[in-house]
């Protein structure tokens, strides 16, 4: 028989012979983190080239940019002009966080023999995964460079219609897949690298692409699990996600596109406490998860209103 526990208290423990604590701050914070990138979109969007060294919300990471050196005729003996390349620094700020905090009864802590770290390690990933995914889809796709969305996108072309919020593009079956091709193609105006491109979709426009004569355009020899972290594929060089995160209103969604040069981010655990719980036997356990996001190429990240028929 378990011990008595009082109203409105979860029990974790049971009458398994395991009675040692498994929390151990240090290997909590590495799983949280492993579970969380596993899980996100934004893992496999953005580049975290800068996330070096965090130690607290409203740290700030000042990010050189390369300066776009200028290409000169050239002719015999002439007088050579020398440029001095400027290119402005991008500011990635550390200004967000979450957090989350609970109690574990001493009763729990020594009797359990659920492997609990695991358990809410993987779940408190799934659930920041929803968190940080929303913030950053719901924002990224403002700083899509200007040849990059709307009704007369392309740098060269200027005519790839991407829709608008008061004419969106309407996709289905049959035109979906021309609409991720024009999504490469605005890329490729842009002299946006093949390697590394991706594109955030909802759930219902992978559904198209399956009813669509890409029938198998799912399952392309992917050797991850697409419940995973949503990839279902590859088309056109592009590996396509599925979130539900991404924005929508009025039935008119924002899918993003792009390659991970043009989006960088930086996270990491700087809290992790386990504390005498005042009010009962037992220790109470918090965390703080501090992150910030950048488009620091904006050519490198497109954006389009669709709806869905």
């Amino acid at each position: 028989m378990g011990f008595p526990v009082d109203t409105g208290v979860a029990n974790y423990s049971s009458t398994g012979a395991n009675n040692t604590s498994k929390f151990i701050p240090q290997v909590w914070s590495g799983k949280l983190v492993e579970s969380l990138y596993d899980a996100t979109v934004f893992g496999e969007i953005a580049n975290t080239d800068y996330e070096g060294e965090i130690k607290a919300h409203g740290d700030e990471v000042i990010i050189r940019t390369v300066p776009a050196i200028t290409i000169r005729n050239y002719v015999k003996g002439q007088t050579l002009t020398y440029e001095q390349p400027e290119s402005p620094n991008v500011s990635l700020k550390i200004d967000q966080g979450k957090y989350f905090a609970f109690k574990v009864n001493s009763v729990d802590k020594y009797q359990s023999d659920l492997n609990l770290m695991d358990d809410w390690a993987t779940d408190g990933g799934e659930r920041m995964k929803i968190a940080v995914d929303t913030d950053i889809l719901g924002t990224i796709y403002t700083d899509a460079h200007a040849n990059n969305a709307g009704a007369t996108a392309g740098r060269k072309s200027g005519n790839i219609n991407l829709g608008v919020d008061a004419t969106p593009l309407a996709l289905t079956k049959a035109n979906v897949i021309d609409a991720i091709v024009d999504y490469n193609t605005v890329l490729d105006e842009q002299n946006v690298a093949e390697t590394g491109r991706w594109c955030v979709i909802p759930a219902r426009m992978a559904g198209l692409i399956k009813k669509s004569d890409l029938k198998d355009a799912s399952m392309t020899g992917d050797n991850q699990s697409i419940l995973r972290n949503g990839r279902i594929g590859m088309i056109d060089r592009m590996t396509m996600y599925i979130s539900n995160n991404l924005s929508v209103a009025a039935g008119k969604w924002n899918v993003v596109f792009g390659h991970k040069a043009g989006l960088t981010f930086a996270g990491q655990i700087t809290e992790m406490d386990e504390i005498d719980n005042p009010n009962d036997f037992g220790r109470l356990i918090r965390s703080l998860f501090v992150y910030g996001f950048e488009v620091i190429k904006a050519e490198c990240i497109g954006h389009s209103v669709v709806t869905l028929s």
